[in-house]
């Protein structure tokens, strides 16, 4: 099966955007609202597939989310139906660090009126929901939030931070390096199956609410509203579901309901 970009469409729930800057910037937003960032598939040990009719049953039809590979990937085809000219990146996931681990983590450059822009709809944290400038130091405000693309000499990338109130906090760099599909299988199979990888040992949901963010980090709950933090405690696979369910708008059967709460250590139903 082929890529369905009106299927795609409805699942983020907008007509086809128009190949501009402004189109670019609502379909990143359409798509990080509707589908969520999410790793349940990796942290239940299963290899996330990204060929695209594996992409299409599992968050199109199923209506299930996925990470970086799988999110990007369906964007990148959404980017060839609009005939938006890109490249893909791999970068390094920072975190508040002052350097960067394994390049792991994909995203885009695209070309729109003229200007390279950073788009990404498969970060698993409070970045950036719509096209950032690629080529400008100055901060880039996006409702409360503000972000910058940071040079930097020692290692020759480019630093996304986002500015907190202890001050700019970095979320990954990158560079402009060739990307190859097969760097992308191989980035694929580390960040499922390697024992340092955050998102083998750690469940990770996120996704962009009109009210705010909401994040499942194994089993805390967090939604960041105007700026505040506000967590509560997973308690039993049921609350799970329901958050999951709810929040996220994610279903999984039976069995994967226990295969996850078992690996969370929490209580049955």
């Amino acid at each position: 099966m082929s890529f369905d970009f009106n299927a795609y469409l409805n699942r983020i729930g907008i007509a086809k955007p128009e190949t501009t800057l402004a189109g670019l910037s609502e379909l990143q937003q359409a798509q990080l609202s509707a589908i969520p960032f999410e790793n349940i598939n990796p942290l239940l040990g299963l290899l996330p597939d990204l060929e695209t009719v594996a992409l299409m049953d599992k968050i199109i039809a199923k209506r299930r989310g996925g990470y970086c590979f799988e999110l990007n990937s369906l964007f990148g085809h959404a980017l060839d139906e609009l005939r938006f000219a890109y490249r893909p990146i791999l970068a390094r996931v920072r975190m508040g660090r002052s350097e960067g681990g394994p390049r792991l983590h994909l995203a885009f450059i695209v070309e729109a009126e003229g200007e390279p822009w950073l788009v990404d709809v498969g970060f698993g944290g409070p970045s950036h929901y719509r096209p950032l400038r690629l080529n400008t130091e100055q901060e880039q405000i996006q409702d409360h939030n503000r972000f910058r693309l940071r040079r930097e000499a020692d290692s020759g990338e480019t630093v996304l931070e986002r500015l907190q109130d202890d001050g700019w906090f970095a979320l990954y760099s990158f560079d402009l390096s060739r990307v190859q599909r097969c760097d992308l299988e191989a980035a694929n199979l580390v960040c499922t199956t390697w024992d340092q990888s955050l998102l083998s040992q750690n469940l990770l949901v996120c996704r962009n609410t009109c009210a705010g963010w909401v994040q499942l980090f194994n089993t805390r709950f967090s939604q960041f509203i105007g700026g505040e933090q506000i967590s509560t405690a997973v308690e039993g696979a049921s609350h799970l579901q329901a958050l999951l369910n709810e929040q996220f708008d994610i279903e999984i059967d039976d069995n994967q309901l226990v295969l996850l709460a078992n690996r969370l250590a929490l209580a049955g139903h």
